[in-house]
């Protein structure tokens, strides 16, 4: 491991002292370069200059292509997203979860309702969504009411998950403090007990959220921070659409 040189550096007198780190490696690299732009970025921002996506009516079916890219250029689950929920206190916290669904009613996911973003979500059923596609160099942000799927979609998408999956969910109080290792391994020992030669169902407190969005916007890399955005606002059952500076 290289360790970084600290230099420290006091403000002028009369000032609160306040020390510097200064890096002699830094591990946050530099703004690129032209020749960066030319060497390591060419293909990614090339792909990102096709101007129809301004001519787009509506975000959904413009998302859907743009996970369509990811899936065939991410490392792995293109459809990871950050979810930033609010506390009962008002608090921001962020977690990243994996996208379950999307239709023209929204994005969903699936939890414990139970967990930290479960509570938050009682207590404030509002939710931004971050999706980061490095190989893309894209983002998509929505914004959006909350909303809990139905008995029927959570059933539904419970049974589809790998068994050891299911029993999982029946064995972790999530969010909760944990002994051990051995304390879950243990849980999930007993849980797999309990349902040998059974189906396992979906627990009570395991469900899934829809994000039902008052705004999509779609952010694309382009050459010296030039980039590209382009919002859209509900309003009622249409789209507005609007180009934003960089």
């Amino acid at each position: 491991m290289v360790k970084a040189r600290l230099t420290v550096k006091p403000l002028p007198s009369g000032a609160a002292t306040v020390y510097l780190q200064s890096m002699t490696m830094p591990v946050i690299p530099p703004s690129p370069s032209r020749e960066d732009y030319a060497e390591h970025y060419a293909a990614a921002l090339a792909a990102n200059g096709d101007e129809t996506i301004f001519e787009r009516a509506e975000p959904i079916g413009l998302f859907i292509d743009w996970l369509g890219d990811a899936t065939g250029t991410e490392a792995n689950d293109p459809n990871a997203m950050t979810l930033s929920t609010i506390d009962a206190a008002g608090a921001p916290d962020a977690r990243i979860v994996l996208l379950k669904d999307v239709d023209a009613r929204g994005f969903t996911f699936y939890s414990n309702r139970e967990s930290a973003k479960g509570l938050d979500l009682a207590s404030h059923p509002r939710a931004a969504l971050l999706f980061h596609w490095k190989s893309l160099r894209r983002q998509v942000r929505v914004r959006g009411a909350v909303e809990p799927v139905t008995a029927a979609e959570a059933d539904a998408y419970f049974a589809s998950r790998a068994r050891e999956s299911r029993i999982g969910a029946w064995a972790s109080d999530q969010s909760r403090p944990l002994d051990s290792r051995e304390a879950l391994e243990a849980a999930v020992a007993r849980e797999t007990v309990r349902f040998e030669g059974k189906d396992v169902p979906r627990p009570e407190r395991w469900t899934g959220w829809r994000v039902v969005p008052d705004s999509i916007e779609f952010w694309r890399d382009r050459p010296f921070r030039l980039h590209d955005r382009l919002r859209f606002d509900r309003t009622g059952a249409d789209w507005v659409k609007t180009r934003l500076w960089p």
